[in-house]
């Protein structure tokens, strides 16, 4: 009898103490649940969180996210519906939605609810970017004028720039494909998606000087792009012989030299990148990281072996800096 009653205090404490929580630390206790994969805990909290606090839009994403993750599609939706209408709701609600009807598979409320989105968050690049993504999936090349949205209003946001990067190699274009291409690996260097980014970056400077003249039709172009190829142009010699991590190397040197050799040429962070690089003997070691993988990967691995110093001062000098594209660099 009394172990019975102690084991009823018990449990009754428990409730207790989740009565006692706030709504933000249950919510925190959810997260735990969320990250084991426990989602139908994660939801009963939340729900609790929910009772304690019903305006918590922070909570009601989480609790559509976790309908989401049981494949509850249309209980996360029925969340995630009022708070759009919420004058404290963020970008990320809208994404949120907008997943939910892609698992619905319903395209048009899909694209519907981005468009939405942007109406208040004119500079979001997410929503940019996942409105770019349905509109790709159904072959509506508009895509490209969002990502490119996203480009220049939300520069710091990556995903555009992979997403543009693709879009162009596909293209005629001979020079997007390169840079967008090159800010994304220097943005996500460790990311799911980088490897194939430096393969199509490799396959882009094959590209580019598979022209014989890689400034031909160029009338239209943007200025910035002009000078771009003028100057490639300049040291095309050097990949004469073939594309590869070394003459790539050599032509990336030249190439920013020439570029800052002459005064007033447009800023640009990439650009910038390269030069500091080189400034610190680390920028064969970070051609070999961009390129060599995609050309050799042994051959990688063994430039690695003979070259550990520059290798390490590459790491070293990559770990110290983290890449982020400023505002007011747009060229497109």
């Amino acid at each position: 009898m009394i172990k019975k009653l102690f084991i009823t205090g018990l449990i009754a404490l428990s409730f207790s103490g989740l009565h006692a929580q706030t709504a933000e630390q249950l919510r925190q206790a959810a997260k735990t649940f969320t990250q084991q994969k426990d989602f139908g805990n994660a939801v009963l909290v939340l729900n609790r969180a929910l009772q304690q606090d019903p305006a918590n839009i922070e909570v009601m994403k989480d609790l559509a996210g976790n309908y989401n993750f049981r494949g509850e599609y249309q209980k996360a939706l029925d969340v995630m519906k009022p708070v759009l209408d919420n004058e404290h709701a963020d970008d990320q609600c809208f994404l949120i939605a907008g997943g939910i009807y892609k698992q619905l598979g319903d395209d048009d409320a899909e694209e519907k609810i981005y468009k939405q989105g942007l109406k208040r968050f004119t500079a979001s690049g997410p929503l940019y970017n996942a409105l770019g993504e349905i509109q790709f999936s159904n072959k509506n090349f508009d895509a490209i004028k969002n990502w490119e949205k996203g480009i220049q209003l939300d520069p710091s946001y990556s995903r555009n720039y992979f997403n543009a990067a693709r879009y162009y190699y596909l293209s005629t274009d001979k020079v997007w494909s390169i840079l967008y291409g090159e800010i994304f690996v220097n943005m996500e260097p460790y990311g799911s998606k980088t490897g194939e980014m430096k393969q199509l970056l490799a396959d882009s400077y094959k590209k580019l000087f598979s022209a014989v003249d890689i400034q031909k039709d160029n009338k239209d172009k943007s200025d910035f792009v002009k000078q771009y190829l003028s100057v490639m142009s300049t040291e095309s010699a050097l990949v004469k012989t073939g594309i590869t991590p070394e003459s790539l190397t050599a032509l990336r040197t030249k190439f920013i030299a020439d570029w800052f050799a002459t005064p007033g040429r447009p800023a640009f962070k990439l650009f910038d990148h390269q030069q500091k690089l080189l400034q610190e003997g680390a920028f064969e070691a970070y051609n070999q990281w961009l390129f060599g993988p995609a050309a050799n990967l042994s051959a990688y691995q063994n430039w690695i072996n003979t070259h550990q110093k520059e290798m390490d001062a590459f790491i070293a000098f990559a770990k110290n800096s983290v890449f982020k594209m400023p505002e007011g660099q747009y060229y497109r």
